[in-house]
């Protein structure tokens, strides 16, 4: 696959590629814990080199706008940051995709559920569940 560039700080290129491993890994993980809102058709996945974030992976939502201007289906990207993603332990990449879908509401509208802490829905507690389900089912 050609990779996709986009300017980025201090003259380096953020490069993207496709990631049939962390497709794969995802639609199993999907699968396995019964996330039946979530289209793996509609959920693709990208490992990225010289990204500047802090983060290990990102989810990126299609928003409703462009849905419409486009005449396409919700859909999302999950973004792995190379440089941060591949060091960790196969748990721990289990954990921080884990924490990416969940983000992904069971409308599957393209919208992203926020980090929210308080309140009736807490994001983490969520998280949790969906790693916690995760080990039972491997």
């Amino acid at each position: 696959m050609v990779p996709r560039y986009i300017k980025s700080n201090k003259n380096k290129s953020v490069e993207w590629n496709n990631a049939p491993d962390i497709k794969k890994r995802v639609s199993t993980m999907v699968s396995n814990i019964g996330l039946d809102w979530i289209k793996k058709g509609r959920v693709y996945c990208f490992r990225s080199r010289n990204s500047k974030t802090r983060a290990y992976a990102r989810i990126w939502g299609l928003s409703r706008i462009f849905q419409l201007a486009m005449d396409i289906k919700p859909a999302y990207v999950l973004e792995v940051i190379s440089e941060r993603f591949d060091k960790l332990n196969k748990n721990e990449q289990d954990k921080v995709l884990l924490h990416e879908l969940a983000h992904i509401p069971k409308t599957f509208s393209g919208s992203l559920l926020p980090h929210i802490k308080k309140g009736k829905f807490k994001f983490e507690d969520k998280v949790h569940e969906l790693i916690k389900m995760h080990k039972k089912s491997v």
